[in-house]
């Protein structure tokens, strides 16, 4: 490889088997970027006062340079893609995280209020239930049936 020459020729002298002369050659021919040489292939470079045999190493040249940086930018475009379907999945995640935890606490309030309003009902129920007795004495007294033939459901008719 040469040395860098002037600012046009600076793209083509870094390509391989490009010197000085070969770069005034291209850019006298108009091919002053490594894209104009690609396009231009085999015959353009014949066309441009180049002999075969470095007009094909050039152009094959060319074509693997291209192909890398083509390459090159794919991966790094599918990284970046994949980097961003990432971060997305995990922002989902978390807001599906967030609003299941949101969702128990707001079953658990609910629940514990259910249950409050449960025991507030039933705080007067916790007595035993008594009648008043049919044979003349005063106040409540719970009647307590002695044998089996006294409950209510023996004598289901």
């Amino acid at each position: 490889m040469a040395k860098k020459g002037s600012t046009k020729g600076e793209d083509l002298t870094e390509l391989p088997g490009v010197g000085a002369a070969t770069a005034k050659k291209l850019q006298a021919a108009g091919l002053n970027t490594a894209a104009k040489i690609a396009k231009a292939g085999k015959a353009g470079l014949e066309k441009a006062g180049l002999n075969k045999t470095t007009a094909a190493k050039l152009a094959t040249a060319v074509a693997k340079t291209t192909a890398k940086k083509t390459a090159k930018t794919t991966a790094s475009v599918a990284k970046s893609t994949a980097k961003k379907a990432a971060s997305k999945a995990k922002e989902t995640a978390k807001k599906a995280a967030s609003t299941t935890k949101k969702a128990a606490s707001k079953a658990t309030a609910a629940g514990k209020k259910v249950a409050e309003k449960t025991v507030e009902k039933a705080k007067g129920d916790h007595k035993v239930k008594s009648e008043k007795s049919d044979d003349g004495r005063k106040g409540k007294t719970l009647k307590v049936p002695r044998k089996v033939t006294d409950m209510p459901w023996f004598n289901k008719k």
